[in-house]
């Protein structure tokens, strides 16, 4: 992997990018996260395609302005990161928040969206969740016991959490302004428009994958996209929960690279 720097509508966005071929995927990570919460995953798609995993503005190592972190604001990012970038087409990845996003950029994109899987998306829950509480918390609290509690109750059984995404998830919290975006994302979010309008008018192939356990956004959501998109596959992966490309890797790779034919 690759670590590399692009401007984007004026803002220096770090991205991770890795492979050589002709065809593209864009991975999209969620709430507070950052372009490592791939790293497990990018080897393996790295061999059939040309990666592209973006720290979301706001977050990561990418600048963090001052403006209202709405859906739009991220739709628009990827755009114009895309377009920075010469990409032309490509497949999406999007895990929870950037679930949400890549439904809405392919929504309105669907002759450069190829493929389409959505992790756990956000944007059908209305509530919060404990899971998702202790996350928050940690975010605006980061310190490593918050952390570590957070992200063990994300898996759905608490298990054990490599140190270093940790450690990781810390460090970038207390970077100059993580918290606003952060906090300004969530207070977006509330107020994002219904998820549903998009999904009737998706055409692009789509699987969602889901993780049994998953306790911050509830697999009985994913019918919701399932019944709304026109041309959708579902996989529930077993006995992992929030972020199945880190819990079980080989697994949710066998998956995806089975839907995009590879």
């Amino acid at each position: 992997m690759q670590e590399e720097f692009v401007s984007v509508d004026g803002n220096k966005i770090r991205y991770l990018k890795a492979g050589s071929s002709k065809n593209n995927l864009v991975l999209i990570h969620g709430l507070g996260a950052s372009a490592e919460r791939w790293e497990r995953v990018i080897p393996h798609f790295s061999k059939h395609f040309t990666v592209y995993v973006p720290d979301l503005i706001g977050f990561g190592l990418s600048d963090k302005p001052y403006t209202d972190y709405t859906l739009d604001f991220f739709v628009q990012f990827v755009r114009s990161f895309l377009n920075a970038l010469g990409i032309k087409k490509t497949s999406i990845i999007g895990s929870s928040l950037g679930g949400q996003i890549a439904i809405e950029y392919a929504a309105n994109n669907q002759e450069t969206t190829e493929r389409l899987i959505l992790v756990s998306p956000a944007g059908a829950m209305k509530q919060s969740t404990p899971a998702l509480d202790a996350y928050i918390m940690a975010a605006l609290y980061p310190d490593h016991t918050s952390a570590e509690n957070a992200f063990s109750l994300m898996t759905g059984n608490n298990k054990k959490i490599d140190s270093g995404i940790i450690e990781s998830f810390v460090t970038r919290m207390k970077l100059p302004n993580a918290k606003f975006a952060f906090l300004s994302t969530v207070l977006g979010l509330k107020n994002a428009p219904e998820i549903t309008t998009y999904l009737q008018i998706i055409s692009v192939p789509t699987l969602v994958v889901w993780g049994q356990l998953d306790p911050v956004i509830p697999v009985t959501y994913a019918e919701h996209f399932v019944k709304q998109i026109k041309d959708c596959r579902f996989y529930q992966l077993e006995g992992v929960g929030h972020t199945p490309y880190v819990e079980d890797p080989q697994a949710f790779v066998d998956v995806v690279l089975d839907f995009l034919g590879k």
